[in-house]
């Protein structure tokens, strides 16, 4: 590191502003805790090479270009946007020079080749390809969704998810492979559908909005967030994205980045914004450019909705086509649905229906539902069922007594009875308690513990009313996110308490004490009383008392000479 650059830095960073300076700090990545005094210590820090090899790893492609051009011909760069941008990292100075640790830094990466994105070997795709892709993009992650309600997806240490969960979406149908299935939850990421919470994905808010909606506007929603949310590098002034064959090479000093880009493009191809050839669909094309997609035309395109179903003796219900998704989701809450295409197939069973009275439906409003959803009316057996499975929900009770305690009660001693000696409900300790039973749990956890033993039972409040408890555990909401400047506040207060308006003064210190540690050999310009400054080479021996002491390298005698009378120093 030249002396004189890091002087220079260091009277810029002294000369910026606070959040100028905490700004350079947060492109830099340096610790809020660094242990830096002045304005000098953090221009020595800055200009180290591993530092600087740090930046340069971010650099887009034309930055990396314009900086690389300039250390090859040892000029400083002609000003514009590049010059701006790599003068705010601190890696060139004020007149676009970079600094001579850049050289070093430099050395430390390597420039990237990756192989061009190949779009020619794959046939081009339709609009009618483009349109079927994305139609089936949205429902599987809306299935993959709605099973993430019912069980969180575990997520391991390399970002992914879980085997045992691929192979859950694999084989309910969500999916056909784990390959669809890790980008997807990877593009719920992005979008804000999914939230990771420990080592989970779960749900948040947004994605029970985002399941209400219909094709086109699931597709817009999510195409949206994945465009915004491209690296800086790869987005085009106009707002859409560079073309897909640029990508590999945006980062040239990132050696991760070709498999990143990989990565960001298949999630594209995945939701249908782009092509297997890497060119969008004919209604996609004003939104690579920065536009709205004309969601008109993908509408055209994709299979109507239909709001009816056809309920079957057989207690199964048909869509005649993709059932509107408000419909869909009310419709799954008291089935299981066995197919899925465009028909799909639901079946109501007593163990669906009792979810379904669980989660808050009665036997009115199901009828209600069906009547309206149904092409066919309400055929007599699943009426039948209905009302069987209503008549027997909530014979058990579970809520709490006056005294605060958990009960559980029932008017048919048979069923308490077998509640209390069943195993799968030894957690709860349930003991004999008046005409009913008591546990230390929790009503609601009391509550799951018995539906899911298969128990008809409801939740009720003191006064015995029932109540209606939802089960899915969703994200929690996201915190605001802090400005990251705010961290190096006292780190920038520290540099500020340093600053000596003397900037001249306070650099020769600096240089002095670095001599004497190293033992340095200096020529020090010394003023004289008359005026006159004379050279002397000397030998740093020690700095103390306001005072320079080491051996006249001309002379060879000791010399002690008052740092107030000292110029200047320069190395040897």
């Amino acid at each position: 590191m030249v002396a004189s650059d890091a002087r220079s830095l260091a009277s810029r960073l002294a000369q910026l502003d606070d959040a100028s300076l905490a700004h350079l700090l947060v492109l830099r990545h340096a610790s809020a805790s660094a242990p830096w005094s002045d304005a000098f210590d953090a221009a020595d820090a800055l200009l180290d090479p591993a530092s600087i090899a740090r930046t340069l790893v971010e650099l887009p492609a034309h930055d990396a270009d314009a900086l690389d051009a300039a250390l090859d011909a040892g000029s400083p760069l002609p000003a514009g946007a590049a010059r701006d941008r790599l003068h705010e990292r601190a890696l060139v100075d004020d007149e676009g020079l970079p600094y001579s640790a850049v050289i070093a830094g430099r050395a430390l990466v390597n420039r990237v080749a990756p192989d061009a994105a190949d779009t020619e070997a794959a046939l081009p795709s339709t609009d009618e390809h483009a349109a079927e892709r994305a139609f089936a993009a949205s429902a599987a992650l809306a299935d993959m969704l709605q099973a993430t309600l019912i069980v969180p997806a575990s997520r391991i240490g390399s970002g992914l998810l879980g085997a045992a969960d691929r192979r859950r979406f694999v084989e309910s149908g969500a999916v056909i492979d784990g390959l669809a299935a890790d980008e997807l939850i990877a593009i719920a990421e992005r979008a804000g559908l999914l939230a990771v919470d420990e080592r989970h994905w779960l749900v948040t808010r947004a994605g029970i909005e985002w399941m209400k909606g219909g094709t086109v506007d699931r597709w817009d929603a999510v195409a949206r967030r994945l465009r915004d949310t491209l690296p800086p590098a790869l987005r085009s002034p106009d707002g859409g994205w560079m073309p897909v064959a640029h990508w590999p090479g945006a980062y040239p000093f990132d050696p991760t980045w070709p498999a990143r880009a990989a990565l960001l493009r298949g999630q594209l191809e995945r939701w249908a914004v782009l092509s297997p050839t890497g060119e969008p669909a004919g209604w996609a094309r004003g939104f690579a450019a920065g536009g709205d997609a004309d969601l008109a035309a993908l509408q055209a395109l994709l299979p109507p909705e239909v709001d009816r179903v056809y309920l079957q003796n057989d207690l199964t219900a048909i869509a005649p086509g993709p059932l509107a998704p408000h419909l869909d989701m009310r419709l799954r809450a008291m089935t299981r649905r066995e197919s899925r295409a465009q028909a799909s197939t639901y079946r109501f069973t007593a163990e669906t229906l009792a979810e379904a009275f669980t989660a808050g439906e009665t036997a009115d409003t199901v009828r209600e539902f069906l009547e309206a959803l149904s092409l066919t009316g309400l055929p007599q057996p699943l009426a039948y069922e209905i009302e069987r499975s209503a008549s027997r929900h909530g014979a058990i009770r579970v809520g709490p007594d006056p005294t605060g305690q958990t009960v559980v009660t029932s008017d048919d001693g048979a069923l308490l009875r077998a509640v209390a000696v069943d195993q799968s409900l030894r957690p709860l300790g349930l003991v004999a308690y008046g005409e009913g039973l008591a546990t230390r749990s929790s009503p609601d956890t009391a509550f799951w513990l018995i539906a899911d033993a298969r128990y008809p039972v409801v939740a009720v409040d003191v006064e015995g009313n029932r109540r209606t408890l939802d089960r899915h555990r969703l994200a929690p909401e996201a915190a605001e996110k802090p400005d990251p400047r705010a961290a190096f506040a006292p780190l920038v207060a520290r540099l500020r308490a340093a600053h000596d308006s003397d900037a001249d003064a306070a650099w020769l210190g600096r240089e002095l004490e670095q001599a004497a540690r190293s033992r340095a050999i200096l020529v020090v310009v010394v003023r004289l009383p008359d005026g006159s400054d004379r050279e002397v080479t000397l030998e740093v021996t020690g700095l103390g008392g306001g005072r320079l002491r080491g051996r006249d390298r001309g002379a060879d005698v000791e010399r002690t000479l008052p740092i107030s009378s000292i110029v200047s120093v320069r190395p040897v």
